[in-house]
């Protein structure tokens, strides 16, 4: 298992950890800052820095049971067994990220009543897919996401049991994808106050503290994928 410090903190630039495998197939940490690729969320790329050598981390996936492996770029050095050693992130390449989760989730305060059919994220431009037959229009949904944005909404998380989701299955927006559920407790990624929320829903990803951190977010286009699948493009214009 990997201690998870991104959900603890998403600001973690860099923090220690120790090898407890290394091999071309990836390095397991006991902990770690970087993201694992997973629901739509690119893994997070950076460095592990030890005591006479550096490894480029390419990619962080997901491993056996809870665990994350650091994937390394072609030809880099491996750090050796129980090594103490420092991880690194691409911290631009994943703030961009947390920017862009977070106004995926204020997309989807926006749509109502359509579960989410599939997703990607991206620095650039992300999108999601609706089960939906006639989505608003690109002007609605970019005034909207801007408003939420200026409002400078806190963002926070909590945990509920796997039996409390199961009894509220309202808050799951993905229609193909179960959220995760990590050692049988279920992460929630809240958007506003407590009693009347902009969004809440299960979610394992990294996210901004407070909507303001999105800053300027366009939807850019909208595509009919099928009868009942609809696609939204956004993108964040700095």
């Amino acid at each position: 298992m990997t201690r998870t410090l991104f959900r603890e903190d998403a600001t973690l630039r860099e923090a220690p950890a120790t090898v407890l495998a290394s091999g071309p197939e990836g390095v397991l940490l006991d902990a770690t800052i970087f993201y694992a690729q997973a629901g739509g969320q690119p893994g997070d790329t950076g460095w592990l820095a030890w005591e006479g050598g550096e490894m480029a981390v390419a990619n962080a996936v997901k491993g056996e049971g809870e665990a994350i492996l650091h994937l390394p770029t072609e030809g880099a050095a491996l750090p050796p067994m129980g090594a103490v050693v420092t991880a690194r992130l691409d911290w631009n390449r994943r703030y961009r990220h947390m920017r862009m989760h977070s106004a995926m989730h204020l997309l989807c305060s926006l749509i109502t009543g359509a579960g989410v059919t599939g997703g990607q994220i991206g620095g650039e431009r992300s999108r999601l897919d609706f089960d939906l037959a006639e989505p608003p229009t690109k002007e609605f949904l970019t005034e909207g996401l801007r408003a939420l944005v200026a409002g400078n909404h806190p963002i926070s998380t909590s945990w509920i049991t796997t039996e409390e989701l199961d009894a509220n299955p309202g808050l799951v927006r993905t229609l193909s994808v179960q959220p995760p559920r990590m050692g049988g407790r279920i992460r929630l990624v809240r958007i506003g106050g407590a009693e009347t929320p902009v969004d809440l829903q299960p979610c394992g990803g990294t996210h901004v503290a407070a909507t303001g951190e999105i800053g300027l977010v366009t939807v850019t286009k909208l595509e009919n994928k099928g009868k009942q699948n609809r696609r939204v493009y956004l993108v964040l214009e700095d």
